[in-house]
């Protein structure tokens, strides 16, 4: 089984979510391509759509290994095993802890502007992404939800490997995930079309859920 892409895949999810949309979540993707596939489910949902961002913190010689993750609120996960195995010393993960930091920041103000983080208290919250390898990144950005005191939180994702998922679901309140491959290997290998998503196709649909003018209509250019 694949996705013809993100659009698709976000299709899908929306129709195993739809029985929330008396509760009227709120939607937060990650970006990128979370955010592609949080548009498709915020429009089935009639819901709001908006963004959450953790970064990745990866080893110093192979950037695409995470051995933790940060996210909005303090908060920072650190695979300790793996930074003991790798022989990662404690200022090289503050570099790239800072490095990360200023990222998140950049794509905050790029993104979301002078526009405020939504009220999650007591809401549904229903956390996206494209797609979920070690979790680390999804694991952070739960934290930091949770600590604003949401209702429930949910997981919906189209493909994780099963030990992630079961990683992650006593972490929140429910998980969806279309496709659990034993072995992933990569998350692109399930869609046909996984071309980055970019910057401008996030702010695009975020402006069109957040209803400013001049914007693209729903899915259009975005894979």
């Amino acid at each position: 089984m694949h996705f013809h892409n993100r659009r698709e895949a976000g299709q899908q999810l929306a129709q195993r979510l739809i029985h929330y949309r008396e509760e009227k979540p709120i939607i937060l993707a990650l970006p990128r391509g979370g955010v592609v596939i949080g548009f498709e489910i915020a429009q089935v949902l009639e819901a709001p759509l908006d963004i959450i961002i953790a970064r990745k913190i990866g080893a110093p010689s192979q950037p695409e290994l995470g051995i933790g993750a940060i996210a909005p609120g303090g908060i920072r996960i650190l695979n300790e095993y793996a930074i003991h195995v790798l022989d990662i010393s404690e200022e090289q993960i503050e570099h790239i802890t800072a490095q990360e930091l200023k990222e998140m920041h950049r794509r905050l103000n790029l993104y979301r502007g002078n526009r405020p983080f939504p009220e999650i208290r007591d809401h549904t919250i229903i956390l996206v992404d494209d797609g979920i390898a070690t979790g680390v990144t999804a694991q952070a950005a739960i934290q930091s939800i949770r600590r604003q005191k949401p209702n429930r939180i949910i997981l919906a994702v189209p493909v994780a490997p099963p030990e992630t998922v079961a990683k992650l679901g006593p972490q929140v309140d429910e998980v969806f995930c279309i496709i659990t491959p034993p072995s992933m290997r990569a998350i692109s290998l399930w869609y046909d079309d996984f071309q980055q998503t970019t910057d401008e196709e996030v702010i695009a649909l975020l402006d069109c859920s957040w209803g400013k003018k001049g914007n693209r209509k729903a899915g259009e250019r975005v894979r």
